[in-house]
C-alpha cells in the first residue's frame, strides 16, 4: 500500500472520529478541500461509501464504522508504543480533571484509581455535574458523556460502551408489593423517575407514555438519586445494567431494550488529546470498561 494510501485512511479516520470536515482539516493541518479528495479518493479505491454527507457534516456508513474502529486501536497502539519508547509514561504527573454526569461516578472511579496507582504523581478532580463543561477553556480535560455522539469540531470524541437499560425494581420492593408479570401488569405499582415530565431520555418518555404521572411517587433530576430511590425499594425505576449488577439485590422487570441503551463518549480537546496524560486516562478508562464492565461483557 502506498504512502498517498495511508495518508487516506488517516484523513477518513479523522473524519470518522470528529464527523465534519473542517474538524479533521483542522487537527491534520491541511486544507478543507484535502480531506474531501482524500476521503473520495479512498471510497473510490474500497468501492464502499464510508460517509454519509448532510448539512451538519459526515456521519460514518457501516463501513466507515469499521474504518473508525480500526484506526482507533491502531492509534492506541502507537500512543503505547511511544510512552514505552521514550519513556514519557513516568512523566504522567499534575491535574487531571475529569467530568461527567452524576450517576457515572460509581463506573469510572475504579478506573481512576488503576491510573493513579500507576502514576502516583497524578492529582485527578471529578466534576459531577448535569451542565456540559467547556473543554476548550479548560474546565476539564476529559470527559465522559451520555446520549447522542457530541458534535463539537473541536473535541476529538470516541465511544466508549452502550450501557443497556431496563426497567428493575428492589427485592424490597417486591417481596412488599409484588412483581409485575411484564408491560401489561404495570397498573397499581410505584415508580421513580425524573422531576420533569418531559425528561429526553426514551425510557423517560416511555414511562410518561404508560404510567400516570401519580403513580412516579419519587422524582428527582439525579439519575443518581434515582438509582438510589430504585436501589432502596421505594419504587420501579431504570438502571443501566452496569449499576444494576453492582448494586446487588435488583429485580428485572422488563428486561433492557435497544431503544432504551444509553451510549457513553470519551470526548477530549483535540490540541490536549495526544498529550501524555490524556492518553494514559483515555487507556484506562477504556481498559477498564473492557475488562470489568459485565454490561459490556455480557454484550
Amino acid at each position: 500500500m502506498d504512502d498517498a494510501t495511508w495518508d487516506e485512511i488517516r484523513t477518513a479516520y479523522f473524519v470518522a472520529r470528529l464527523g465534519t470536515v473542517s474538524g479533521a482539516a483542522a487537527a491534520l493541518g491541511v486544507h478543507h478541500a484535502t480531506v474531501i479528495r482524500h476521503v473520495d479518493a479512498l471510497e473510490k479505491r474500497l468501492g464502499a461509501r464510508l460517509f454519509q454527507r448532510h448539512a451538519r457534516g459526515y456521519t460514518p456508513t457501516e463501513a466507515g464504522q469499521e474504518l473508525l474502529k480500526v484506526g482507533q486501536a491502531t492509534e492506541e497502539r502507537f500512543a503505547q508504543m511511544r510512552a514505552r519508547i521514550d519513556g514519557r509514561s513516568a512523566a504522567i504527573s499534575g491535574d487531571l480533571i475529569v467530568t461527567s454526569v452524576p450517576g457515572l461516578a460509581a463506573m469510572i472511579t475504579p478506573a481512576l484509581a488503576r491510573l493513579m496507582a500507576a502514576h502516583p504523581a497524578l492529582v485527578v478532580h471529578l466534576v459531577t455535574d448535569m451542565r456540559v463543561l467547556r473543554l476548550e477553556y479548560g474546565e476539564a480535560h476529559v470527559a465522559l458523556r451520555a446520549g447522542p455522539r457530541p458534535d463539537d469540531p473541536d473535541n476529538v470524541v470516541q465511544p466508549l460502551q452502550t450501557l443497556p437499560v431496563g426497567l428493575f425494581a428492589a427485592e424490597s420492593y417486591v417481596a412488599r408489593h409484588g412483581q409485575p408479570r411484564g408491560e401489561d401488569d404495570l397498573a397499581g405499582h410505584r415508580f421513580v423517575g425524573p422531576d420533569r415530565a418531559d425528561a429526553r431520555p426514551v425510557f423517560f418518555r416511555w414511562l410518561a407514555d404508560r404510567v400516570p404521572r401519580e403513580a412516579v411517587v419519587y422524582r428527582s433530576n439525579d439519575l443518581s438519586a434515582l438509582e438510589d430511590a430504585v436501589a432502596a425499594g421505594i419504587g420501579l425505576g431504570f438502571l443501566d445494567t452496569y449499576a444494576a449488577a453492582r448494586r446487588g439485590g435488583m429485580v428485572e422487570i422488563l428486561p433492557p431494550r435497544p431503544e432504551w441503551s444509553t451510549a457513553l463518549w470519551l470526548v477530549t480537546h483535540v490540541d490536549l488529546h495526544r498529550t501524555p496524560k490524556i492518553q494514559a486516562a483515555l487507556a484506562e478508562l477504556k481498559a477498564w470498561i473492557r475488562e470489568c464492565d459485565p454490561a459490556r461483557q455480557a454484550g
